[in-house]
Order: structure tokens, then C-alpha cells, then sequence
């Protein structure tokens, strides 16, 4: 291929649902990554279609949560001492937008991104003609204590007002469907409108696919940096320099020095480093994904077995995985079920999910229109990700018709 039209730098699942649309749009469009396709947070996350999701990952008791999180290497939120001086002005930012306006501004971009995701995602995988990788069948959110019922009930009534699809479940009729779940679980709130991947990696493969029958070509390359110029961007890679006119930034936790390299901005990415712990013998516990509102972690059937995923690191992109946290989710799982699960031949795993303090996405189009952005969902890039991609088709066709900017609300990048 000559100079293509656009190379998107990442292949993770939002960056190849942005390059299959791309191409269909007519696009010549070449992905770059360090990785082969899917290899890095889209590998190993929950598979949890979470459209519930639309309150940030903190608010206001993150102060009291604070001391726990610097002091319990093993608790649901921790934040690294030795990486605390570098995670301080993130967290700032952070404190800064629990205020009340800001927070509600986050709640509406979030839930607005959340309301079209499982549309666009059935959209895109009938477009593959491979609808059968999601399953529509919703998901529970658990408790245990008495004494969680009133935050249970708060939480309903916050997704009520939302428009959040929700229910409540006893713990009668949450038996009735998993019986395999212990008679200690009271009850939980079940939300119809989510589902779960029966393997993310294998979505990713599967749009791969369909984008190289478009066109799209993958090359294995590290991309360091880059220049805007007249003719379009260059971007500095291991194996020399690289040539188009466009480039999407679409590489999630390691997108801030490309786009300070492009744009000049400065972005407050920070990474929350998710872990996973895969059951390969586990296939009939659950029918669908649940949570527990007290342990904070959740359990996703999948093709492969059981996955527990949870907990949120900050301790960035250079420090070694702490596995003993993949380790501990089951841990965190014994007593929910009638008979613990089996830990033969388990495997654990950590990813890097890109966060920014106000935990909305950068999806934006920047430079003259050379510079598209992509980056950012913090651990809703799976959910995300196929609405994403037709946003930034409309970013495109409309650079291409010169229509202007769609509105982007919440999103764009200079709103740091």
C-alpha cells in the first residue's frame, strides 16, 4: 500500500472496530500496534457488556477510601505508595471533578456513550454475521449483608433516575436462575439491558477478520512519536518512519505521549491496572455475569470457563503485575456458591485500562482533521468500543463533506 489514508495506532477492540468502519467508509487504512491484535487490556477483560455502568468509578468516600487504598496491597482499590507523587496530580483532578456539576456532567457523557452501546454493538456484529459472541441476557449485582440493603436500594433508585433498566431481585428468585449461588446471597438488583461476551480475544479476532476483508492491512510496529505537516502526519517508529494522512490515536493507556507528540496537548491519562483469574473448569455456575456488591469484584461465564475480574490499581504503565491480586479474586469468590470453585489449572492476568480523572473518553478530531482521538473509556472500552467507532466514522464523513464537527459534548480534548 502507498501512503494510506489513515493509520490507526492501537489494536485493541476499539482501535479495530474504528479501522473496520474506516475502511468501510472507504478509507485505505493501515493499524499499528507493539502487540499482535487484541493482546492487550481487550485480552483479558471482564466481558461484561456493562451498560449499567454510568456512575464513575469514584466518588466523594473515595476520601474516607483513601487511607485503606494506600495501606491493603490486597483491597479493591489500591493506589501504589511508591507511584502516590506521580499519581497525585491525577488524583487532584479527580477530587476536582466529584464536585457537583462536574460530576453530573460525567454521569450524562457516560450514560449517553452507554445508552447507544449494546445497539451499536449489535449493529456491528450482525455486520460480521457473528451475533452468537454476545449474549443479551443481562446481569446481577449481588449482596450478602443486611446491612447493604440501603445502599442497594439507594443504588436502584440512582439508576431509576438515570433511566437505567433495573430490578430487584430476592435471593429466592436469584436461586431460581443460578442455583448454584449460596442461600447466603439476600438478594441484588438485575439489569436486562446488558449481556457478556462469551470471549472478548475472540471478538477482537473476529473483527480483525472482517476489517483485513475491507482492507485494512496490520503491521507489528511500535510507534513512538509524531509531526503534523503540510501533507499529513509522520509518526517515528522502531522500524523508521511511517507516512498517512490521518492518523487515529486509538492505543488506550499508552495514547498521552503520542498525542502530546501531535497535538501538543497534554492529557491526564493514567492507567488503572485491572486484573482477571480464568477457572478453565468452571462452565456451568453462572448463566450470566455477576457481581458482588460487598467484594466488589465480578464472575463472567465464558467459552473458556469462569473469569474473575475486579479490583482497580493505580500503580502505572512500568511497575510488575501483582498477581497476588488476580489470585485473591478467588479468594473473594469462596462462600458465594453452594461448593467453591476449582482453581485447577487457573490462570491469572493484568491489563492496563486508560483512565482520565474525569473518567470520559477523548473521541474528538484535532489538527485540521488530521489527528482523530479514540482513547480513554477506562474499564467501559469493551462496552464502548462499537460505538466509538461509529463516532469516529461521523468524525470522518464529515471532514469529508466538510459538514464540521459533530456535537461531541463532553468529549473533546480540549477540555483539559
Amino acid at each position: 500500500m502507498s501512503d494510506p489514508d489513515i493509520v490507526v495506532v492501537g489494536a485493541g477492540i476499539v482501535g479495530v472496530a474504528c479501522a473496520l468502519q474506516l475502511a468501510r467508509q472507504g478509507q485505505r487504512v493501515v493499524v499499528l500496534d507493539a502487540q499482535e491484535p487484541g493482546m492487550g487490556a481487550s485480552y483479558g477483560n471482564a466481558g461484561h457488556l456493562a451498560t449499567e455502568q454510568v456512575f464513575p468509578i469514584a466518588d466523594v468516600s473515595i476520601l474516607k477510601r483513601l487511607p485503606g487504598m494506600l495501606l491493603d496491597p490486597m483491597g479493591p482499590l489500591r493506589l501504589d505508595w511508591k507511584y502516590l507523587p506521580r499519581a497525585l496530580p491525577w488524583f487532584v483532578r479527580l477530587l476536582l471533578n466529584l464536585r457537583p456539576a462536574s460530576y453530573q456532567r460525567t454521569v450524562g457523557g457516560i450514560r449517553a456513550l452507554n445508552e447507544g452501546s449494546l445497539g451499536a454493538w449489535q449493529r456491528l456484529l450482525h455486520s460480521i454475521e457473528r451475533p452468537d459472541l454476545l449474549r443479551e441476557d443481562g446481569s446481577l449485582l449481588v449482596f450478602e449483608r443486611a446491612q447493604s440493603r440501603a445502599a442497594l436500594d439507594a443504588l436502584q433508585q440512582r439508576m431509576q433516575q438515570q433511566q437505567v433498566p433495573v430490578a430487584f431481585w430476592s435471593g429466592e428468585a436469584i436461586r431460581e436462575v443460578a442455583p448454584q449461588l449460596s442461600d447466603r446471597l439476600l438478594g441484588g438488583l438485575f439489569f436486562p439491558a446488558t449481556g457478556h461476551f462469551l470471549d472478548p480475544y475472540q471478538a477482537v479476532c473476529e473483527l480483525v477478520t472482517a476489517a483485513k476483508a475491507s482492507g485494512v492491512q496490520f503491521i507489528q510496529r511500535r510507534v513512538h512519536e509524531g509531526r503534523v505537516d503540510p501533507q499529513g502526519v509522520v509518526l517515528s517508529t522502531d522500524l523508521g518512519a511511517f507516512r498517512a494522512r490521518q492518523v487515529l490515536i486509538a492505543c488506550g493507556a499508552h495514547s498521552a505521549k503520542l498525542t502530546h507528540s501531535l497535538t501538543g496537548k497534554k492529557v491526564p491519562l493514567d492507567t488503572e491496572r485491572g486484573y482477571h483469574l480464568m477457572l478453565p473448569h468452571e462452565h456451568q455456575r453462572l448463566p450470566f455475569a455477576v457481581t458482588s456488591l460487598e467484594r466488589k469484584f465480578i464472575m463472567t461465564p465464558m467459552a473458556g470457563g469462569l473469569r474473575l475480574a475486579g479490583t482497580v490499581e493505580f500503580a502505572g504503565l512500568e511497575r510488575p503485575a501483582n498477581m497476588q491480586r488476580a489470585w485473591q479474586l478467588h479468594r473473594l469468590s469462596q462462600g458465594l456458591f453452594r461448593e467453591d470453585l476449582s482453581q485447577q489449572d487457573a490462570t491469572p492476568w493484568m491489563g492496563f485500562r486508560p483512565s482520565l480523572p474525569d473518567s470520559l473518553p477523548i473521541i474528538d478530531r484535532v489538527c485540521e482533521g488530521k489527528v482523530l482521538l479514540a482513547f480513554g473509556h477506562q474499564h467501559l472500552g469493551l462496552t464502548q468500543a462499537a460505538l466509538t467507532a461509529e463516532m469516529v466514522g461521523h468524525l470522518q464523513d464529515s471532514q469529508r463533506t466538510g459538514a464540521g464537527l459533530p456535537a461531541l459534548g463532553p468529549y473533546r480534548l480540549d477540555r483539559f
